[in-house]
């Protein structure tokens, strides 16, 4: 499969879109997002608590790529890969750090708002926002990247093994992928599922289905069928009453990983 891929990326030119006959997309959510276009940039809102993870998230990415740097654009230079950017929270923040960055999303609501937001600041005018599957988009693609973040999505694509293989064949050699999601344990139910959605209301009904969220093991296995090596697996946790999240050293929730694609 990866070798597969990896000739079409350079075989296909930009100009033809060429549309792969095997998707990651899941229909059912994306016409969920799409009804939740218009609330990516209220601050209040359902995306309330991705507006907090930026404050975790963000300095993840930053600190894994260029540790130790003081400059106030540390990743000047770098292409970065936001894998279902929604209305371009995560791609906003790293523009804003340097980063040369694409945003790819199979909802075009999601991508008309990012568009129309990314305008608003000079610093994150030039992002480049496509409304693609990432086999698709990795299909048409000249572009090796240095880094692809792929945040709170891997959890509502069909087929993630698939998803990890088309996202190995885009990175450079060395390249980093990021991945926040959420482990598949009664914990995560509880808390994720019945928690959030139900009793405090923090996300729509049905924005998670349990069954599809991985372990940090099932994710490394993944990785390693692709030659992709796990560096990091961090747990995170959310204090709806502070709208703050925190490193916890219990990933059975949320947590956050870094790998890195072998040479």
């Amino acid at each position: 499969m990866l070798s597969r891929f990896s000739s079409v990326l350079r075989s296909q030119p930009s100009l033809h879109i060429t549309r792969m006959s095997v998707s990651t997309m899941n229909k059912g959510e994306v016409d969920k997002f799409s009804k939740m276009a218009a609330e990516w940039w209220n601050p209040n809102g359902v995306c309330k608590p991705l507006h907090s993870m930026n404050r975790l998230r963000i300095p993840f990415v930053r600190d894994r790529l260029v540790p130790n740097s003081t400059s106030d654009q540390p990743l000047k230079g770098l292409q970065i890969l936001d894998v279902g950017c929604g209305g371009g929270i995560v791609s906003e923040q790293l523009a804003r750090l340097g980063a040369v960055v694409t945003g790819v999303d199979a909802c075009e609501e999601n991508i008309d708002i990012a568009k129309s937001h990314c305008t608003r600041d000079p610093s994150t005018k030039d992002i480049n926002y496509i409304c693609s599957t990432v086999e698709d988009f990795a299909a048409n693609s000249e572009v090796k990247f240095d880094a692809v973040v792929a945040s709170e999505i891997i959890e509502h694509v069909d087929n993630p093994q698939l998803f990890i293989e088309t996202i190995s064949c885009i990175l450079k050699d060395n390249g980093s992928l990021f991945i926040t999601t959420l482990n598949r344990t009664s914990r995560s139910w509880l808390l994720a599922i019945v928690g959030a959605e139900y009793v405090l209301g923090l996300l729509p009904k049905g924005t998670h289905d349990w069954n599809k969220f991985l372990s940090p093991e099932e994710i490394e296995e993944m990785l390693d069928k692709v030659g992709m090596g796990t560096k990091l697996v961090n747990g995170m946790t959310y204090i709806p009453v502070l709208n703050k999240w925190l490193w916890f050293p219990d990933n059975s929730v949320n947590y956050a990983l870094h790998a890195v694609k072998y040479m």
